[in-house]
């Protein structure tokens, strides 16, 4: 695979739909969870994944090629969700905490991605972190990207994200240890 960036040149130069349609495929669950982290709601998170993909696909903007198209893509996700978090701060919605039934549906998205007990008491444990230490966290061991693409999509310098991701780590052991979880087994 080459990570994408062949299949949204054939979209986007020679109107392959195939393309687009490889991308969604590709790309559409971690995505799905990583504006999960953002936003807080799996729902929320899933249409503004379908608004990336419909964003690319009908303005078809140009990949500068200046990182993966992972980066590219993940960039303009997270833009997506920051202008929704944006009109919904003006808007006020209901807050995920006031949703039994939201929280329930994110724990089983949750499960049926992420299948071993140990990892998903470590996801639980990262939501429980500030949203940066959440998001460095999973740009970097979740979706391995690089510091230097992580620092891209958050918007970040290469040195404050791995002085971030520092501090993130050290929370996340603090937390599972709070919690009776043994990481070195990891």
């Amino acid at each position: 695979m080459d990570n994408g960036a062949s299949s949204y040149r054939r979209f986007r130069d020679n109107g392959d739909q195939s393309g687009l349609v490889e991308i969604i495929r590709d790309y559409k669950d971690g995505l799905i969870l990583y504006l999960t982290s953002i936003v807080g709601n799996v729902r929320t998170a899933e249409e503004l994944a379908e608004d990336t993909f419909v964003l690319i696909g009908t303005k078809k903007p140009k990949d500068k090629g200046k990182s993966s198209f992972k980066t590219w893509l993940y960039t303009i996700g997270r833009n997506v969700a920051i202008d929704h978090l944006r009109k919904r701060s003006r808007h006020m919605e209901i807050s995920i905490d006031d949703s039994a039934e939201l929280v329930s549906d994110e724990d089983e998205l949750e499960t049926s991605y992420i299948k071993k007990e140990q990892r998903i008491m470590v996801h639980k444990a990262m939501r429980k972190l500030s949203p940066d230490h959440q998001q460095v966290l999973w740009l970097v061991y979740f979706e391995e990207l690089s510091n230097k693409e992580a620092a891209m999509i958050m918007k970040k310098s290469v040195r404050s994200v791995e002085s971030l991701l520092y501090r993130a780590r050290k929370s996340l052991r603090s937390q599972l240890e709070m919690e009776g979880f043994d990481y070195e087994k990891l």
